[in-house]
């Protein structure tokens, strides 16, 4: 959620809400989502948003497009397939036409789409988002911190595996329903990432950023137990602790931090200088475990909520 709105005026607007963008709105929106990520440091619309930007109709997605004198000046997404939890929405509004009410637009119609039960998501929480957030009468739930560490030198001693446990590379096509299952099972509290489909995947593998080679699967028996996908940001010269997940039965054994160590000197390996991840702030046992592996907050992304 980004859009500096000071005032409710502005100039005459109007908002489409689609289903399936066409692709000059695509080509049109991911400029935007450019322009405000060179002006706020980050992408407004996380990497499962523009996935389902530009991946076609998918059930309970819908695209707000916001227009003003024919121009496309913002944008906002909201997603309701979740069967508990409210719909999620993100927006951004162009840095050059910020502080004209357009947020605050693309703000009500959310309300209005979600039936006034909506959860938002504002990356990098930054000042606007919040006054936004209030000025919606949304309260904040929820805080994810992107965490960082130095790779330059990381050479920690060899991981130990739990016993009977091997690690290799995931091989696209094959492992792809097991790590699926896995994955559900490992974030079955979190319908985020455990809700992930064979179409979610496939979206990823077909990124240029998809190394099988920094996907690691932990098996025991024959049996994947647990896995640690990597992701390299070139252009950023990140590395990432993409996602990191253990079957529950394999839990509390070392194996989530051997895996993370295994894909740490993995992208150390690549000569990046730096590695990132993303956890939850209430999950103590992870911030725990990644702080004992010198990662520290870099910045904070903020999730907003309606009461009802």
């Amino acid at each position: 959620m980004t859009s500096h709105d000071t005032a409710p005026q502005g100039p005459a607007r109007s908002i489409e809400s689609l289903t399936t963008p066409s692709a000059d709105q695509i080509e049109a929106v991911s400029a935007l989502l450019t322009e405000a990520a060179g002006a706020d440091g980050q992408m407004a619309v996380s990497e499962q948003g523009r996935l389902q930007l530009r991946g076609g109709a998918r059930a309970g997605v819908r695209h707000l497009l916001l227009t003003s004198n024919d121009t496309l000046v913002g944008y906002a997404q909201l997603e309701d397939t979740d069967p508990v939890e409210a719909p999620a929405a993100e927006l951004v509004v162009h840095p050059a036409h910020r502080g004209r009410g357009h947020g605050r637009a693309l703000g009500a119609a959310l309300l209005a789409e979600s039936g006034k039960r909506v959860r938002v998501w504002a990356h990098g929480g930054h000042p606007a988002a919040r006054h936004l957030a209030q000025v919606l009468g949304l309260t904040l739930f929820r805080e994810l911190r992107q965490m960082r560490r130095p790779l330059d030198g990381f050479d920690p001693p060899e991981p130990a595996l739990p016993e009977g446990v091997t690690v290799r590379a995931f091989v696209p096509g094959k492992d792809d329903a097991a790590w699926l299952a896995v994955n559900a099972e490992a974030f079955a509290h979190h319908p985020e990432q455990g809700s992930l489909t064979q179409r979610d995947l496939d979206d990823r593998k077909a990124e240029p950023w998809f190394d099988p080679a920094g996907f690691f699967l932990a098996e025991r028996g024959g049996e994947v137990i647990g896995f640690h996908w990597t992701k390299v940001h070139e252009q950023e010269g990140l590395g990432e602790v993409y996602v990191v997940g253990v079957r529950p039965e394999a839990q509390g054994g070392g194996l989530g931090r051997a895996l993370t160590t295994i894909g740490l000197r993995h992208l150390a390996g690549r000569g990046l200088p730096t590695a990132m991840l993303y956890v939850d702030a209430d999950n103590k046992a992870a911030v725990t475990v990644y702080e004992r592996l010198g990662f520290v907050t870099h910045e904070t992304d903020l999730m907003y909520r309606t009461e009802s």
